[in-house]
């Protein structure tokens, strides 16, 4: 993917981020496993502004979690397919206890994994702090569809394919 000559402000890429964050229901958490092995998981997106912070539930008597207990280093990705953008955050992985941040992001949804609700025992609250983030935004598939024809056809790389950008935290 090629970058623009026009780079976004910092400000702006933070911005076309936390768009694509807010819109992807699903984001995949990767972990480093005891055997060093990279593991990632579906975790449900946060519906809060994205400040270089990033929160997730999850259980404490899960592996994803006792990895990041003593490995905290961890990546998360978000793919918006049917727009052609994609985020992924590199950070570092806090195990909170605050009951006013988990009433602030508690939904009845998980109630299907922590069947005793948020006084559940098992509830884990994890905090992303963004370190680096990385953006590819694409114009449309229709656009790219045709750069990446017209490369295969003429033999020369395609020129634009969007937009990649990174930031640090």
């Amino acid at each position: 993917m090629s970058q623009n000559h026009e780079h976004p402000t910092r400000e702006e890429t933070i911005k076309a981020m936390a768009a694509v964050m807010k819109n992807v229901k699903f984001a995949m958490l990767t972990v480093q496993a005891e055997d060093g092995h990279l593991q990632a998981h579906p975790m449900t997106t946060q519906q809060t502004e994205f400040d270089g912070d990033v929160w997730f539930i999850g259980g404490k008597d899960t592996a994803q979690v006792q990895s990041m207990r003593v490995r905290p280093h961890v990546n998360v990705s978000y793919a918006d397919h049917s727009g052609g953008n994609y985020v992924s955050i590199s950070g570092a992985a806090q195990l909170v206890e605050d009951r006013a941040k988990l009433e602030e992001l508690w939904s009845d949804f998980y109630k299907a994994y922590f069947p005793g609700g948020m006084d559940d025992p098992n509830v884990q609250l994890i905090k992303i702090e963004a370190q680096g983030g990385e953006y590819w935004g694409s114009d449309g598939k229709l656009k790219n569809f045709l750069q990446m024809a017209r490369a295969a056809v003429t033999g020369k790389p395609a020129t634009d394919l969007g937009t990649n950008e990174t930031v640090e935290f």
